[in-house]
């Protein structure tokens, strides 16, 4: 059952990334194609975010045969990833660049839900979980990452007028420690958001949904992809799987702010994947 499903997925991937040119398409026909490949491309992207996630949303909070559910999801959050990676959707140096995502998310996730810090927590209990945080937490940032790398290679991405890698890193480098510092010499967030701001503002994305490339600012893809991490984030508190502690009562929607902290988190991630040998190749950088 398995072998055929990745099969499939191949076969779906040659044909969505072998789309000849259309000439005489045109008009709204051309508008209505376009726009359900460019859907098909982005829920082919979201693949490992689909499962993952489906997972989370199905497995009942009292586990299966006897495994808590945080273990559940560590399984089949591996069985995807290593299931991508057998049937070379993903290579070996982007599952590398994934696992990054995970180490540098899970420990983001100790510290948040330390004692001392305590911004959310993990209710249930697990076998696997370490200072407090369920083992699986880590794929929920590498889930992002795996749908950068696979939208890059699906949309034939390009990056236009990038700014230099050290800058980018540098800033992506400091968002992340604001997430640690602020809880002691005060947040900063939006003096950087400004600083990728003024960054990327040349920046432009080039995508092609089916025969002809696209353009769009690349600080308008990191807002609206933080939009959509900020809804998931609010179905996954609903079911339970980690808490606000304003949701320990009652459920309560996760604040609009967090949406600006999920976008930042997305430059970070963006900046990890542009270093990718072969997504390097594929970025300009002005003299």
């Amino acid at each position: 059952m398995i072998r055929p499903l990745l099969a499939s997925l191949v076969a779906v991937d040659a044909h969505l990334l072998g789309q000849r040119p259309l000439p005489a398409a045109a008009g709204l026909p051309r508008f209505l194609r376009e726009f359900l490949y460019f859907g098909v491309k982005e829920a082919r992207a979201c693949l490992f975010v689909v499962l993952f996630f489906a997972a989370v949303f199905t497995v009942p909070r009292e586990g299966l045969l006897g495994l808590p559910r945080y273990d559940v999801l560590l399984v089949v959050a591996l069985a995807i990833q290593f299931g991508m990676l057998a049937a070379k959707l993903e290579t070996w140096d982007e599952f590398k660049a994934i696992g990054l995502f995970h180490v540098v998310g899970f420990a983001l996730e100790v510290f948040k839900t330390s004692p001392a810090i305590g911004s959310w927590s993990y209710p249930d209990a697990g076998y696997t979980k370490v200072l407090g945080v369920p083992l699986f937490a880590g794929f929920m940032y590498a889930a992002v990452g795996s749908y950068i790398i696979q939208a890059w290679r699906l949309f034939d991405l390009r990056v236009l007028h990038h700014p230099p890698h050290w800058m980018a890193a540098l800033v992506a480098t400091l968002i992340y420690a604001n997430f640690f510092t602020h809880h002691y010499i005060g947040d900063y967030r939006w003096y950087l958001a400004a600083c990728a701001l003024g960054l990327y503002a040349r920046s432009t994305v080039v995508f092609r949904p089916l025969d002809r490339d696209r353009r769009m600012p690349l600080l308008l893809a990191f807002v609206l992809i933080g939009f959509f991490i900020w809804v998931a984030e609010n179905i996954s508190t609903f079911f339970h799987v980690w808490r606000y502690p304003n949701q320990m009562g009652a459920w309560a929607a996760v604040h609009v702010g967090k949406w600006s902290s999920w976008a930042l988190l997305v430059v970070m991630t963006f900046t990890i994947v542009a270093n990718l040998k072969h997504v390097k190749e594929r970025i300009h950088v002005p003299d």
